[in-house]
C-alpha cells in the first residue's frame, strides 16, 4: 500500500497480472454467478465445451504456424528470402514494403494469420537486419496483413459478415472499399515518409556492413528455386480454398524433404527443429555465426506459440461460460431502444461490434451477434445492410490486433517477436480505418442512405 499513488489509482511497480490467470478468474466468477442464480454447472459445462469446440481450428492453425516457421527455416527458404530481400530492398523504402507486400498477399490468400506467419516472417527479419523499427515495421506488416483479410473475397470474417447481414458478398466487399481503401492509402503514405523520418541503421550506402550477415546465413544454408515450393503450396491452397491446416502441414512436409535433399542438416535436427524450433547451433560445419544471424533463425516449433495458445484456450472458456445467458446478445438488444436516427444507428452498430469483439475474442460470434441484433433495425430505418456488413468489419475484424487479449493480438506479437506495445500505434490501417468508418456514420458519406432497403430489393 506504500507504492500506492493516488494520482493515478495504481499500485506502482506492481506488475500486470497474466492474461490467462485474468480470464480464468474472469470465468470463475461468471461460473458462481450463475450457479447462485440457479442455472446448472452441466448447462454451463456444456456451453463452454461448445466454444472451444468452435475455436478448435484457431488452436490448430496456432500450432500449425510454429511448424511453418521452423520447417521453413531449416530448409532455407525463410533465410533465402531474407538474403534476396536485403541485396533487393532500398532501407528508405522498408515500412513501405512491409505493408504493400503483406496487402498483395493477404488479399490473394484471405488470410492475415498466414500473411504474417508467412511473409511477415521474412520482412521483419529483414527489418531487423537492417536495424530498422521493429514496433513500425510489424504494424505495417499486421495493416497490411488485414486488408487481405477484411477485403478478400477468400477471407472467412468477410464472407461471415456478409452472411450475417444477409447482403451478398460482393456487395459487402463494394461497401467496405469507401472505409479501407483510403484508409490503405492513407498508411502507405505515412509508411513511405516514416522511412525518412525513422531510417534503418543500415542505408543504401553501407548495406556492405550487412555482408557478415549475409555470409553467416549463406554459410549455413544452400540456396535454389525449390525452395519456394512452401511457401507456393500454401499459397495455391488458399487460392483454391482448400482446407487450412491440411495445406500448412502439406507445407511443412516439402519443407522437411527439401531441408533433407539440399541442407547439411540429418534427419534428427529436422524433426529437432520442427519439434522445439531450429537452433544455429545445429550448422556444425560452420566455425561461428553471427549473433544476429543466431536472434532471426533461432525460433519455430511446436510449442512456439504456446503462451498464446494457452491463453486463448483461457479466454474462450470465459467466453463460454458468459455464453450461456446469452450476455453478449443481451447487452447489445438492451442499447437498441435508445437510437432513433439513421446515423446513430450506424455508430451504434460500429460501438456494439468493437465492444464485442473485444470482449470475446471472437470474430465469428461478433459477426452474428451484431448481425442479428441489428439487422432489423436497420431494415426499419432504412439503412443497407451492407453498411452493416461493413461495420462488423471495421470494428470488428480490424479491431483485432488493436486489443492486447485477443487471440489475434496474441499471434502477431508472437510470431513477429515484437511486443503488442511497441506496434499497436504502428498499426495505421485498422486505426485509421476505425476513425473513417466513425466519420462516415456520422457524416453520412458512403453509407447508402438513399438506396432502397435490402427487404425491397429482394422482393
Amino acid at each position: 500500500l506504500r507504492e500506492f499513488n493516488p494520482e493515478t489509482g495504481v499500485l506502482e511497480g506492481q506488475k500486470p497480472l497474466p492474461l490467462d490467470l485474468i480470464f480464468i478468474l474472469a470465468a470463475s466468477l461468471t461460473v458462481v454467478q450463475q450457479l447462485l442464480l440457479g442455472y446448472r454447472w452441466n448447462d454451463i459445462q456444456a456451453s463452454i465445451v461448445r466454444k472451444l469446440s468452435m475455436a478448435m481450428p484457431a488452436f490448430l492453425i496456432l500450432f500449425s504456424i510454429g511448424l511453418i516457421i521452423s520447417s521453413w527455416i531449416v530448409c532455407g527458404t525463410i533465410p533465402m528470402l531474407v538474403c534476396w530481400g536485403l541485396r533487393m530492398i532500398n532501407p528508405d523504402y522498408l515500412y513501405l514494403v512491409a505493408f504493400v507486400a503483406p496487402v498483395i498477399f493477404s488479399t490473394l490468400t484471405g488470410t492475415s494469420w498466414g500473411s504474417v506467419g508467412t511473409i511477415g516472417v521474412v520482412l521483419i527479419g529483414i527489418s531487423n537486419a537492417l536495424g530498422a523499427n521493429p514496433g513500425i515495421t510489424a504494424g505495417a506488416v499486421i495493416g497490411g496483413a488485414y486488408f487481405g483479410d477484411k477485403m478478400s473475397p477468400l477471407s472467412d470474417t468477410t464472407n461471415l459478415a456478409a452472411l450475417a447481414a444477409n447482403v451478398n458478398l460482393y456487395d459487402h466487399i463494394h461497401s467496405m472499399m469507401f472505409t479501407t481503401v483510403p484508409s490503405a492509402l492513407m498508411s502507405a503514405m505515412i509508411y513511405l515518409v516514416a522511412g525518412f523520418l525513422f531510417p534503418p541503421l543500415v542505408t543504401r550506402a553501407d548495406l556492405s556492413g550487412l555482408d557478415p550477415f549475409l555470409h553467416g546465413i549463406e554459410g549455413i544454408f544452400s540456396f535454389n528455386l525449390l525452395l519456394l515450393l512452401p511457401p507456393a503450396i500454401v499459397l495455391v491452397g488458399s487460392l483454391r480454398k482448400l482446407p487450412t491446416v491440411p495445406v500448412l502441414i502439406l507445407s511443412v512436409l516439402s519443407a522437411c524433404v527439401l531441408a533433407l535433399v539440399f541442407q547439411r542438416f540429418s534427419l534428427g535436427n529436422v524433426f529437432l527443429s520442427v519439434h522445439t524450433g531450429f537452433d544455429t547451433g545445429m550448422a556444425t560445419w560452420v566455425e561461428s555465426v553471427p549473433a544476429r544471424v543466431s536472434v532471426l533463425l533461432n525460433r519455430g516449433g511446436l510449442y512456439e506459440l504456446n503462451e498464446a495458445i494457452i491463453t486463448a484456450f483461457m479466454v474462450f472458456i470465459f467466453i463460454g461460460a458468459i455464453d450461456n445467458i446469452r450476455a453478449m446478445p443481451r447487452v447489445v438488444e438492451g442499447l437498441l431502444g435508445t437510437v432513433r436516427s439513421q446515423r446513430m444507428t450506424i455508430v451504434l452498430g460500429l460501438l456494439a461490434t468493437g465492444f464485442s469483439n473485444a470482449m470475446t475474442s471472437n470474430q465469428y460470434a461478433t459477426s452474428f451477434i451484431i448481425g442479428d441484433a441489428f439487422r432489423s433495425k436497420y431494415d426499419m430505418l432504412r439503412i443497407p445492410r451492407k453498411v452493416l456488413s461493413r461495420s462488423i468489419e471495421d470494428t470488428g475484424t480490424m479491431i483485432e490486433s488493436l486489443i492486447p487479449w485477443t487471440t489475434s493480438a496474441l499471434f502477431m506479437a508472437g510470431t513477429l517477436g515484437v511486443k503488442w506495445e511497441e506496434y499497436w500505434y504502428w498499426q495505421l490501417l485498422s486505426l485509421i480505418n476505425i476513425a473513417v468508418a466513425f466519420f462516415l456514420a456520422l457524416t453520412g458519406i458512403g453509407c447508402f442512405l438513399g438506396e432502397a432497403p435490402d427487404r425491397e430489393r429482394e422482393t
